[in-house]
């Protein structure tokens, strides 16, 4: 596993001398992709409502129809990774970002506009579908041309930085799409947000789209000029030829990816569920928790940086695989306790988020990098983050709401074991 990970040469050097415009470029059409993905799963409740039938005795089926409906959107990402990643390796990091963007900006205004099962019945359902296999699109597509855009533009001895801004950027996203989703419930009454109100976030996603799209154009590609010489690779290749990479970037991210969607999508409904937290708390902190989060993102990135990869690595999967299961029984009734137990596991979750994107990229050569990232990570995501919720709440319907801390801890001490085989990569130079 360590030739896996051994750098070689670059003689390229990345587009250093415009690096505050590539983070904005990338920070800022990242933040708008991800506002749109996570403005569903904080109004989720409410899309329950208007989209499928309720259940004749249980009102928890029309909120698992629709946590079903947010796994469908993640098992769309593998695809999106790995032909906007094979896009991007053809055609460039730049192209790829700025079709990514408009893409979410047409699924998030149809989201906005899906007719409710009053209006049209089964259709509606089938309209929501459509618009998250699109976005799921979009969103794995996003994250192998980003994680390699990013990367690629960094300094010497900076990646680990600029991988922070990844989920920076993420974190904004998702701030923002909390932030607009508890200024709706605190100032609409239950009906209007019932009616319209929770429509009016994904509309807003899609002029936030426009603006990153028109951002995004005035970025600088970081393929190098060999790259665009070099024969085309082909759509397949990055698994064809590196296997091992490819389950490596699965062994990193399944603890990751489980934690990460727990605390930073599912946990307020998971309060409200298993603890009688009001909605308006638990989106409030959420929110709190999110701000908190972000910035903690760009000192986590400064220390692998200095320390390595694999001491951070090791620091949010041995806490997460010991703390998981203690810290969410902890939550109760309580705004200052599920408050304290967001941020507990915000600063455990920056060992992994904040470089992620530094350590897979480091796996792959820069021919294949976008794809080669883009397929085994999104599936990942899928598998373990997209359908976080759905088995969260469905071990709740079930009445074994207690298993679920033991999952999440079970996927990180599995990712630990993992980190602890990982060569150290942060100081050699990006494979060719």
């Amino acid at each position: 596993m360590v030739a896996i990970m051994t750098a070689t040469p670059h003689t390229d050097a990345p587009p250093t001398d415009r690096p505050v415009r590539q983070l904005l470029a990338a920070s800022v059409g990242n933040a708008v992709e991800w506002y749109d993905w996570y403005a569903y799963t904080f109004l989720a409740t409410y899309i329950a409502g208007a989209v499928f039938p309720k259940g004749a005795n249980d009102s928890l089926v029309p909120l698992l129809s629709t946590f079903a409906v947010f796994a469908v959107g993640f098992f769309m990402r593998p695809v999106g990774g790995l032909l906007m990643g094979a896009f991007a390796d053809r055609h460039g990091r730049r192209s790829a970002l700025t079709v990514t963007i408009l893409l979410m900006g047409g699924s998030s205004l149809l989201v906005g506009l899906t007719p409710t099962y009053a209006a049209v019945g089964v259709l509606s359902p089938v309209v929501l579908v459509l618009a998250r296999l699109l976005q799921g699109l979009s969103v794995g597509g996003e994250f192998a041309a980003s994680t390699t855009f990013l990367v690629e533009s960094a300094r010497p001895g900076r990646r680990g930085l600029f991988s922070s801004f990844q989920y920076v950027s993420t974190t904004a996203g998702q701030l923002l799409a909390s932030g607009v989703a508890t200024l709706l419930v605190d100032t609409l009454n239950e009906g209007r947000m019932d009616g319209w109100g929770w429509r009016v976030p994904f509309v807003l996603g899609t002029v936030l789209s426009l603006v990153g799209f028109w951002i995004r154009r005035g970025a600088q590609e970081t393929r190098s000029e060999e790259q665009r010489r070099a024969p085309r690779p082909g759509l397949l290749e990055g698994l064809r030829r590196h296997p091992r990479e490819s389950l490596l970037i699965c062994g990193i991210t399944m603890g990751g990816t489980i934690a990460y969607y727990t605390w930073t999508s599912y946990l307020p409904t998971y309060a409200e569920l298993n603890a009688g937290v009001a909605k308006s708390d638990a989106l409030l902190a959420g929110t709190i928790s999110l701000a908190f989060f972000g910035v903690l993102q760009p000192l986590g990135g400064l220390l692998s940086d200095r320390f390595g990869r694999r001491p951070l690595l090791l620091f949010f999967g041995v806490g997460f695989a010991l703390l998981s299961v203690p810290l969410l029984h902890a939550l109760r009734d309580s705004f200052v306790v599920l408050l304290l137990v967001q941020c507990a596991g915000m600063v455990l979750l920056t060992g992994f988020t904040s470089i992620s994107a530094a350590v897979n990229a480091e796996v792959f050569p820069a021919r294949v990098r976008a794809a080669g990232i883009g397929f085994p990570y999104s599936f990942t995501v899928a598998v373990f983050g997209g359908t976080a919720p759905y088995v969260g709440t469905l071990f709740k319907e079930l009445g074994h709401a207690g298993v679920f801390p033991w999952y999440v801890a079970a996927l990180c001490l599995g990712s630990s074991l993992v980190y602890l085989r990982l060569p150290e990569t942060a100081h050699g130079e990006l494979r060719r």
